[in-house]
């Protein structure tokens, strides 16, 4: 009996698929839910002024607040200290997570 010899066998790359049609870019709309203006409990309109804005811009005027007065923990960036004004908003609490500002946000908004 004699031994078939084995045969390596290069693999082919398969087929690109042809290129698309170069589609037009649109410009993206904004999502009507993010720019309607809420109206601002009394202890968050202290923090970020009293005028109806909108969610996304309660969370970037938060932040303007807290970069300003030095609030986020030095070791961990991801925690909030809380000065007067925020512990109103956090609730008590004297540090949370910058996760959990969405949810103490809801709680000042309708």
């Amino acid at each position: 009996m004699a031994k078939k010899a084995t045969k390596k066998v290069a693999k082919k790359a398969p087929k690109k698929a042809a290129k698309k049609a170069a589609k037009k870019k649109t410009a993206r709309k904004p999502n009507a839910a993010f720019m309607k203006a809420l109206t601002l409990s009394a202890s968050l309109a202290d923090v970020v002024g009293s005028t109806p804005i909108p969610r996304t811009e309660i969370v970037k005027k938060i932040w303007v607040y807290i970069k300003k007065n030095g609030l986020q923990d030095k070791k961990n960036r991801r925690m909030i200290n809380a000065d007067a004004k925020l512990k109103v908003l956090f609730a008590g609490k004297a540090q949370i997570s910058m996760f959990e500002l969405a949810k103490v946000i809801s709680k000042h908004v309708k």
